[in-house]
């Protein structure tokens, strides 16, 4: 693969990481600066504008605390599609969801989708969906 796709790559971890720590400032600071989109299940399900991510945090937020939702955990597999633009990547992930709700152990099976533009030597995110079915309580074996 190309280093560039790699990298691209690499960013959309460090968002996830970020995410998973509860550490918001790192996680916004993987997109860029101006019109970030994000697609989610949660409402109103779209945000546009510079100040999307923020938006988005405090709405899953929200969501999570009206449904009693704890322990919130993403899960990414490896990229099953990536495409190099010149300075535009597309990216495809699996990813699993996991957490609790009200303490009923939950699953979500999904895929997230990037757009990420290079950026004065740094790849950013630009865009990301979040795609899947709903979840599932995790049976106990």
């Amino acid at each position: 693969l190309d280093d560039a796709i790699i990298t691209a790559a690499e960013r959309i971890r460090q968002f996830i990481e970020a995410f998973n720590k509860g550490d918001g400032k790192t996680a916004a600071a993987t997109h860029v600066q101006g019109d970030v989109a994000i697609v989610d299940e949660v409402a109103p399900h779209l945000w546009r504008g510079p100040g999307a991510f923020n938006a988005w945090s405090k709405d899953l937020g929200h969501e999570a605390e009206t449904r009693g939702q704890t322990e919130n955990f993403v899960a990414l597999g490896e990229p099953t599609r990536q495409v190099l633009s010149g300075k535009s990547a597309y990216v495809v992930v699996p990813t699993v969801y996991t957490y609790k709700e009200r303490g009923v152990a939950m699953r979500e099976a999904a895929q997230m989708t990037f757009v990420l533009q290079e950026e004065a030597g740094a790849w950013k995110i630009l865009s990301w969906t979040w795609t899947g079915p709903d979840p599932q309580p995790v049976s106990a074996k």
